[in-house]
Order: C-alpha cells, then structure tokens, then sequence
C-alpha cells in the first residue's frame, strides 16, 4: 500500500509521545470497539465515503459488523480496526473526533463534555491491563485521567469469550488510556495474532469490508453457506424456556447463531409426539450451534427440576 498522509489534530500534539516513535509503532495489531447504529452511519458516512476517507488518511483497514448484529447483550455495533499500531490509533483518532465533535455540537456548549467509549478484549488479554493486585489499571488511570473499568465475563451468552473494558472522559483523556492499553495488548503476542472478523459470535456472520483503494465505498461480503432447515422437537412444556420472557431467549439465540428459528403453534406437535417443532434455518454451523443453545437452555431447567 503507498504511504498515506498522517492525520493528527491540533488539540493531540501535546499528548505523550506516539507510539510511532518506537519500533513497537509497525507491529500489526487491532482493536474493537462498540457503537451505536447511528453513529455506525456515521462513520460509514453517503456510500462509504467517511469510512474510505479513513482507511486512505490511515492506512489502516476498518470493518464493521452488519446491521442488526451486536455485541451480545447490547443493541451496539461493532468497528474493528487493525493495521500497524500506528495506523490503528491513527484510524481510531479519525472515528472518534469525529463522533465526538457531531455530539458536541449537538450539546451546543463550550465545555468539552466526559464520553464513554467500549473497548472489547479478549478475557485472556484482560490481565494484562489489570497487572497484579491492579497495578497496571491503575497507573493507566492516574497517567491518561481516564475513568477504566474492566467487566466481568458475562457466562450467560453461548460462546462469549471477550469483556468490555469501558473509558470514560474527554476525548484527549480517552485517547491517551487507549495509547496505555493497546501498546499493554501489542506485547501479547495471542492477542496481535488473533485478529478475526470484529463480530465473532454468529456463525452466519458477514462482516462489511470497505476497501482503502478508492473502490468508492463498494464493500463485498464472504461468500455465505447453503442455507438449510432443521426441525427438531421440544417438549410443549419446556417452549417457554426456548422462548425466554418477551422472546429474550429466542432473540439472544438468533443474534448468536445467525440462525432463524421458528416455533409452531400449540397443538402442532411433531409426529406421534406432544413435541412442538422448532424449525431452524441456516448454515449447518449456524443450526448446529442454535441446537445446542436450545438443548442447554431446556437441560439446565432439567436438572435445577432435579436439584
């Protein structure tokens, strides 16, 4: 890729010394992070032409998860950015003055307003950042001014192996702890070589890729697998768990797998049973892990029943 042009605002210069300024600067690394679906079209801007933008001033590669596919528990999006760690704070510093600006004019005040920002982290990774007896989390935080917190590994999602590691603060103060924790993250050599696609957790998961060659915003898909559909059985008195109040628990299996899971009405039982079918269309990945979802969800009532 030719060399791009640097993008530094003014009010960074006087932050602590880039990490352009080691070799550490060229090693390949990423970092994820969550926002809100609007602010996604934000940054994606008028077909891909902020994110374009971007990539070219940063060289780095910006991904997002779809619409409609979030971090599990949340209603956010997903961006990753990876590249030299150069490239991914300088990629960062574009998304984010640019979010903050947009909702600092939507203030209309003069004081620079304390934001928060979601970091996802690899639960193996987060030690790091937390040091014996918490030593590391807090250095950082007295260094950057930046509020962090680090939340627990929420068991309740199939799958989920990364927490949120949570900045609050202005814009600069963000900055800098971001500058601590990923050169903290680089040193990892699992977390540098385990760069995936930024949403993980579905199987029928495409994520949007704009290229950083002037391709105009134009984003291709990987190729998807042969959609298929499974029915299998459960017992009518165990649907509501499949279920869960308010559909959370189909919805929760939806977003994971990436698979459409269909209920049939009472009464409509499979052959020669008092099962209710549940139908499941999808990848066989896709199916195969919402099998097990729903096998898990109607054992662990199983055996509390037991108890």
């Amino acid at each position: 890729m030719e060399s791009t042009e640097s993008y530094a605002p003014d009010e960074l210069t006087n932050r602590s010394p880039e990490p352009s300024e080691s070799d550490s600067a060229e090693k390949q690394t990423h970092v994820r992070f969550l926002v809100s679906n609007a602010a996604a079209g934000s940054v994606i801007g008028k077909g891909g032409s902020t994110i374009t933008e971007f990539q070219a001033k940063s060289g780095a590669r910006i991904q997002l998860s779809r619409n409609q596919e979030f971090f599990p528990g949340t209603t956010d999006r997903i961006i990753m950015i990876s590249g030299s760690v150069k490239e991914v704070v300088t990629g960062l510093e574009l998304i984010l003055d640019k979010l903050h600006s947009e909702l600092h004019a939507e203030d209309g005040s003069d004081v620079e307003p304390r934001r928060r920002l979601r970091l996802v982290v690899p639960n193996s990774s987060c030690g790091g950042i937390i040091g014996k007896g918490g030593a590391t989390i807090k250095s950082f935080i007295e260094e950057s001014k930046a509020g962090i917190k680090i939340s627990p590994l929420d068991n309740t999602y199939y799958g989920l192996s990364d927490r949120l590691v949570t900045l609050s603060g202005t814009f600069e103060e963000q900055m800098r702890a971001i500058d601590l924790i990923l050169a903290k993250l680089t040193e990892d050599d699992h977390y540098s070589q385990n760069v995936h696609s930024p949403y993980s957790y579905a199987a029928g998961y495409n994520s949007v890729n704009y290229a950083p060659n002037g391709s105009g915003g134009k984003y291709q898909n990987h190729k998807e697998e042969a959609s298929t559909t499974v029915t299998v059985g459960v017992s009518d008195e165990h649907i509501g768990l499949v279920l869960g109040r308010g559909g959370r628990n189909i919805m929760e299996i939806t977003q994971m797998t990436g698979a459409r899971i269909k209920i049939s009405d009472r009464g409509d039982f499979m052959s020669g049973t008092t099962d209710r079918k549940v139908s499941i269309t999808g990848s066989q990945r896709a199916i195969q892990q919402a099998e097990t979802m729903i096998k898990q969800k109607v054992d662990s009532a199983s055996e509390r029943a037991t108890e």
